[in-house]
Parts: structure tokens; C-alpha cells; sequence
């Protein structure tokens, strides 16, 4: 609030990034009650209001009133409060006149007392007077114009004419405790007639007076008129009679303006009811296309959330199969070395007794070279084994003799199935072969004292054909 033309939108301009329009010349620019939008300072929303001065050009001092009332009675109905109010002040005024008088004791009188904790007194337009000569006023201002409210808790302040300047000042506010103003506790609270408020009282009287002068100014226009018809001075009293009739409207005009008070303030109550509820209309419009815009996104984010899980699915059933596929090559490759080594074993098992009985074929001794003893050793060995070897056979037995090791091509020779390739290999797990057809064999005990019964031996052929199969198996295995 403050005088017109005090640099109350420039303020407000610079602070807020706004652009309301600015008064370059004699006429008033700001003839309406504007709001900011809002916007942030150190966490918190701020929302400024510009006012006209109750100097303004273009309005009178009643509609002045009935809009600040207006104003300020509906926001309060709405729940808004005022965290602050600061009052601009030109430092570059030579005195203190009428106008910033009746300005500043309107301004008291819409604030009440209980706000001063609130309200800032803000100097600005120092870079039009001397640094000595602005210092001088401003203390003139502490000591004598401001002093009452300041030492009631309203503070001053400098305004330096830059955006960090009006943010500096602002801070000092954000933070306050939002206050009821006067005249809305009286309008709203009270229910009060717009004049019967404090402010409406102050308005009256300053009316009043006004007609008061008026009135006494008519009077002095008659006693004059009165003398130029004496004088028989007739242009003096033509004149004479333009101001009177002047002033007679002047005062007519004056006593009509409580009940125009009235009727401007319920006017601007209405016009401000129609803007919030157009306004509430746009917000509620608003709202739903943001809560329509809000549920197509989060169908959206739903949407991809499923999406994302259901790739992460395929991603670790993937992931699982991978591991599978590696533990089952693993677990083939560990069992292909497993037979590898076993087929190696056998192989290795059938060409050592291979080559024994190569040795034992050359060592055989020559008949008659040992003489009697030896003869009879012989003999008796030939009967051991002709006695407890020969073929042995798994199921029916024929008259029909064969050589052991020899090839038995009949299907029912043997009831039961052939001999593991590892048959006298302990604690290995028995197979018996299926690559090769039964085959006749014979049981061959050891010596005494040997450590062991004896083993199950099939023909050398045999070994061999075996032999050679684990290894055509371990080349399968290793290709």
C-alpha cells in the first residue's frame, strides 16, 4: 500500500518476475486490486498484492475503499490471510503533505493495531536525492511520522531498487505469522456495515471535511456575489455564480458518498464473487484434466511396471535355462570324462592281459626239458585245469562241446545275460557289454597264497574286439 506513484507495482514487478502495467507520467496506473501469481522465495509461496493509492487520478477515494474492502473481506471469507503489509514511501518527498497523510491514516486504519508486528515501512527511490540528504529524512521519518507505529513493532526498511533488494525485504516477512486485518475482522467477523468500519469512519470524516470547506467556501462565494451585485460588477458575479454552482455539486456529491460507499463496496463483492467462482470453475475444469492427465499416467506407469516385470521374467527364466543348459553340458562333460577315464582303464586292462599271455606263449617250456619232476608238475597242473575250467555256461548246458573263447551264435545257449568288461575290477560299478554277442569263458583259479579266488577270462580274440571298441568309444566321446 501507499501514495500513487510511491513504487508500489515496481516493487511488486521486480520481485515477482510480474508485468503489471506502470505509471510513467501524472496519471495513476494501478486503478484495481491485482494479485501475482504466485511463485517461490527460500522454500516458501509468495503471492503479492498491488493497490491503488487513495490519491488515485482516475478513482475517488470511496471506490478506493469499497475495492481494498472488497478485496480484502472476500479472500478472508476464502481463508486467505496476510503473512505481511508494507507501506512504500517515496524518500525523495520534500515533506510530508496532505495527501501522504490521509494515505498513511487510511492505511492505519485498515491495518489495526494489533498488525503492526507485520508491516514493514519501505523507503525506496534513494538514487534521486543525495546519500547525506535521504539519511537525514529517514530519521526525520523515525523520530517523528513513522515513530507511532514503530514503536508498536512495525520495522523500516530501505529498498535499493533491484530484485534482491525487494527479495530481502520480502524475507522479513515469510516467515510471520499470518495476521487478521482489521477491517476484515470488522467486516467479516463482526458483520459490520463497510461504514461503519474504522476505515469507513476515517473516510466519512475526511468527507466531511471536505464538505465542511466546501460549504465554507460557498458562503464566502455569496458574501462576494452580494458585493458584485452591489458594484453591479456583473462578470465578477457571473463568475461568482460557476463556482458556486460548482461547489454546490461538489458538496451534493460528498453527502451521496456513504451511500455510494456502500453500494461500491457490494458492487466489487459481486464482481469479485463472479471471478473467484469463474475462477474455481477453470480450477475445477483444470483439476480434472491433471487428475485424468495423473490416471493415464499411472495406467501408463502401470503398464510399464508389468512390462518391466514380465521382462525381468523372461529375463531370469532365461537366465535359468542358461544355467541349466551350462550345468547340463558340465554334467555331460564330467560324464564323458568319466567314461573316457573307465574305457581307458578297460582298455588298459585288456592289453596288459593281452600282453601277459603273449609272455606266457613264449616262456612256455619245451615238453621233456625238465625231466620227471617237472613232467609230473605239468601234469598236474594240466589236470588242475582240466578238471575245475572249461566252459562254463549261464544257461542250458549242451552234449555239444566248444572251445573256450569261441563264438556261441545259438539265441537260447545261455539263459542269462554276458559278463561286465570289469567283472574282476573291485568297487567299480558292473555293466554287462551289449556290443558284442555272449561269449564262451572260463573260470581260472589262482595259486595258493595268491590273495585271491580267481577271475572270470574270456579268449584273447574277445579281449581284443574289446579293446578296440573302447577305444572306437572314447574317439566317439572325444570328437
Amino acid at each position: 500500500m501507499g501514495p500513487s506513484g510511491s513504487g508500489k507495482t515496481t516493487f511488486i514487478n521486480e520481485s515477482s518476475g510480474s508485468d503489471f502495467a506502470i505509471g510513467r507520467g501524472l496519471e495513476s496506473c494501478t486503478s484495481e486490486v491485482q494479485a501475482t501469481k504466485p511463485f517461490k522465495l527460500n522454500g516458501r509461496e509468495v503471492t503479492l498484492i498491488d493497490t491503488p493509492g487513495f490519491d488515485d487520478t482516475s478513482r475517488s477515494d470511496t471506490d478506493i475503499l469499497a475495492m481494498i474492502g472488497a478485496y480484502l473481506s472476500q479472500t478472508y471469507e476464502h481463508g486467505a490471510k496476510l503473512a505481511g503489509i508494507i507501506y512504500m514511501h517515496r524518500i525523495s518527498d520534500f515533506r510530508m503533505g496532505g495527501t501522504n497523510k490521509r494515505n498513511f491514516k487510511m492505511f492505519r486504519e485498515l491495518c489495526g493495531e494489533s498488525t503492526l508486528r507485520n508491516v514493514l515501512i519501505v523507503t525506496n527511490m534513494w538514487s534521486e536525492v543525495a546519500s547525506d540528504l535521504g539519511e537525514m529524512r529517514e530519521k526525520e521519518l523515525e523520530n517523528n511520522f513513522f515513530k507511532g507505529i514503530l514503536d508498536k513493532g512495525a520495522r523500516m526498511l530501505r529498498h535499493e531498487g533491484t530484485r534482491e533488494s525487494t527479495h530481502r525485504i520480502l524475507r522479513y516477512l515469510i516467515h510471520n505469522q499470518p495476521a487478521t486485518l482489521l477491517i476484515q475482522k470488522e467486516l467479516v467477523n463482526e458483520h459490520k456495515n463497510i461504514i461503519q468500519t474504522s476505515a469507513g469512519s476515517e473516510l466519512t470524516r475526511v468527507l466531511n471535511e471536505q464538505r465542511e470547506r466546501h460549504e465554507e467556501v460557498v458562503a464566502q462565494l455569496r458574501k462576494d456575489m452580494e458585493a458584485a451585485i452591489r458594484d453591479k460588477d456583473h462578470e465578477t458575479r457571473e463568475e461568482l455564480k460557476e463556482e458556486m454552482r460548482t461547489k454546490h455539486e461538489q458538496i451534493l456529491k460528498l453527502q451521496g458518498e456513504n451511500e455510494r460507499l456502500e453500494a461500491e463496496f457490494k458492487a466489487a463483492k459481486e464482481r469479485l464473487e463472479a471471478r473467484i467462482s469463474t475462477m474455481e470453475e477453470k480450477h475445477h475444469e483444470q483439476g480434472q484434466i491433471v487428475d485424468a492427465l495423473k490416471e493415464q499416467l499411472e495406467t501408463e506407469r502401470k503398464d510399464k511396471e508389468k512390462l518391466i516385470i514380465e521382462q525381468e521374467q523372461k529375463e531370469q527364466r532365461l537366465r535359468r535355462l542358461e544355467e541349466d543348459y551350462a550345468k547340463a553340458q558340465e554334467l555331460e562333460r564330467l560324464n564323458s570324462v568319466r567314461e573316457l577315464n573307465r574305457l581307458a582303464a578297460v582298455r588298459a586292462e585288456l592289453q596288459e592281459e593281452l600282453r601277459k599271455e603273449e609272455q606266457q606263449s613264449t616262456k612256455e617250456p619245451q615238453a621233456g626239458s625238465g625231466g620227471l619232476v617237472e613232467g609230473m608238475v605239468t601234469w598236474v597242473l594240466s589236470w588242475w585245469t582240466t578238471k575245475f575250467s572249461g566252459p562254463l555256461h549261464t544257461g542250458a548246458q549242451y552234449d555239444k562241446k566248444r572251445k573256450v573263447g569261441s563264438r556261441i551264435t545259438n539265441a537260447i545257449a545261455f539263459a542269462s545275460g554276458g559278463k561286465a568288461l570289469n567283472e574282476c575290477v573291485i568297487g567299480e560299478k558292473k555293466e554287462a557289454g551289449t556290443e558284442f554277442r555272449k561269449k564262451a569263458a572260463r573260470y581260472v583259479f589262482y595259486l595258493p597264497n595268491s590273495g585271491a579266488d580267481g577271475c572270470w577270462i574270456s579268449s584273447r580274440r574277445a579281449r581284443k574286439e574289446r579293446a578296440l571298441s573302447a577305444e572306437r568309444r572314447m574317439e566317439t566321446l572325444k570328437g
